[in-house]
């Protein structure tokens, strides 16, 4: 049992541990149940004589806090109830008022439904497990990735240029490992371009409705969050304020709507942010499963002006659990990025990112994307069947992604509450929209977390809540 006491104390040796065992129990050190050492070795441990840790243990017995047993030893009881009660009245540290913490749908601290459509999930099933442990078991033996130093900030160097070639293979991007800084997933990357980019009171834009985590960072940092509407191709460019210093938007695969940006539609907006000048986060975040053409360009392909800022992630390409994502950087933000990153939480796993490097690299990543698309495209046209059905539903074309939404007049709310007392999880549409006037109603289906033997089965009692609050 560790015990600090301090031995100055005026009152003498018996009176300090006292106190210390006290404050142990009190505060859950120890806990009830707990056997506390026999004098003698706990006398020996902390330097004192034995009789004044017999005395303190007579005195807390004799208070109720421990209880001695004839042949077996002392025991912890417990702090008396009057010293919970003060604890529990204590005036805890208050955080800002703008700090509240509740869980999103994807959060591990929500219980996985029965029909689970939440968006953002992909299906861990599909993932080559095998390999991916054979490749994070060879990073982590001795003397691989310098395990007795500290990592790059920017990220590990072989993972970096390995995702400046994959970008060049599946996405088109001319970049270089230098453009490339790593981070702990794309919200990680979006905190840091905030942090680079944003003071507080500046206007940034997000597109609306859109991805809530994004907007509230921006907002957290000070920031004065304004969303501008997304029609048939994209963000609407000529709504966005003329102040705006940033604009995050994503062009592939618009969340939650899931359209595409139009080719006129992202040159407009590349042309605005060139006469500001201002910033874009182009968020790339599942556009390489795709089920019909191949995708536009990138904006950050497009960008002759050093405009975009190029955040991806392998959460969804991968699983969650790699916690992986990058921003490819513009030449005058790479040292600041770099920084911000060795500031937020100093360099990541390396043998994480050399294992990811090698999955990259080995084509590992590419086959599996190919193995999962496959499965992905065959549940997104079952569940576009199904909504095609169903009365009063408008479905959005999608090309790619994890998710598809339909627009409705129905009582959106009153649907999905339904839906979730009968263990079906679907989204509201209204949830990705903060106070705009002209707010569509909705729903918005993952399919990546849904068990495809339950994903019939789960649309058919959808269509039927929804029939009740048509």
């Amino acid at each position: 049992m560790d015990l600090i006491i301090r031995l100055d104390e005026a009152d003498g040796k018996t009176s300090a541990v006292y106190r210390a065992l006290r404050a142990a129990i009190a505060d859950g050190r120890l806990p009830a149940g707990e056997r506390l050492p026999a004098t003698r070795a706990l006398a020996t441990d902390l330097g004192v004589a034995r009789g004044s840790v017999a005395a303190a243990y007579e005195r807390l017995t004799a208070e109720g806090y421990l209880a001695a047993r004839v042949g077996a030893g002392t025991f912890v009881v417990g702090a008396p109830r009057t010293t919970a009660r003060r604890r529990a009245t204590a005036d805890p540290l208050r955080p800002r008022a703008d700090w509240t913490f509740e869980p999103l749908a994807t959060s591990g601290a929500m219980r996985k439904p029965r029909y689970d459509f939440r968006t953002g999930i992909p299906d861990a099933g599909l993932f080559p497990f095998d390999a991916w442990r054979r490749l994070v078991t060879a990073e982590l033996r001795w003397r691989a990735n310098n395990p007795g130093t500290y990592g790059e900030p920017a990220g590990h160097p072989a993972l970096r240029e390995a995702i400046a070639r994959y970008l060049g293979v599946s996405r088109g991007v001319r970049t270089t490992a230098d453009d490339v800084v790593v981070t702990n997933g794309a919200q990680h990357a979006f905190d840091l371009i905030a942090r680079v980019l944003v003071r507080p009171g500046d206007v940034v834009a997000v597109e609306e409705p859109g991805y809530p985590p994004a907007r509230r960072i921006l907002a957290a940092l000070g920031a004065k969050v304004t969303g501008v509407r997304v029609d048939d191709e994209g963000l609407v460019v000529t709504e966005l304020p003329a102040a705006a210093r940033l604009v995050y938007t994503t062009p592939s695969h618009q969340f939650p709507l899931g359209r595409a940006m139009s080719l006129a539609r992202r040159r407009e907006l590349l042309d605005w942010a060139r006469a500001r000048p201002a910033a874009i986060v182009e968020d790339d975040y599942d556009s390489e499963f795709r089920f019909s053409a191949r995708p536009l360009e990138p904006l950050h392909s497009l960008d002759a002006a050093g405009r975009v800022l190029y955040v991806g992630t392998f959460s969804k390409s991968m699983i969650p659990a790699v916690r992986t994502g990058f921003v490819l950087a513009t030449p005058g933000l790479r040292e600041a990025l770099t920084a911000a990153r060795q500031l937020s939480d100093g360099y990541g796993q390396p043998a994480v990112q050399a294992a990811l490097a090698r999955f990259l690299d080995e084509g590992l990543l590419a086959r599996h994307v190919r193995k999962a698309g496959k499965a992905y495209a065959t549940r997104h046209a079952r569940i576009v069947s199904a909504l095609d059905r169903m009365p009063g539903l408008d479905v959005v074309p999608s090309a790619a992604g994890l998710h598809v939404a339909a627009l409705t007049s129905a009582d959106t709310g009153a649907v999905v509450s339904a839906a979730a007392r009968a263990g079906l999880a679907v989204e509201d549409l209204s949830d990705y929209s903060e106070g705009s006037p002209t707010r569509q109603a909705g729903f918005v289906f993952g399919f990546g977390a849904v068990d495809p033997a339950l994903l019939d089965e789960g649309m058919t009692l959808f269509a039927a809540l929804l029939a009740r609050h048509a």
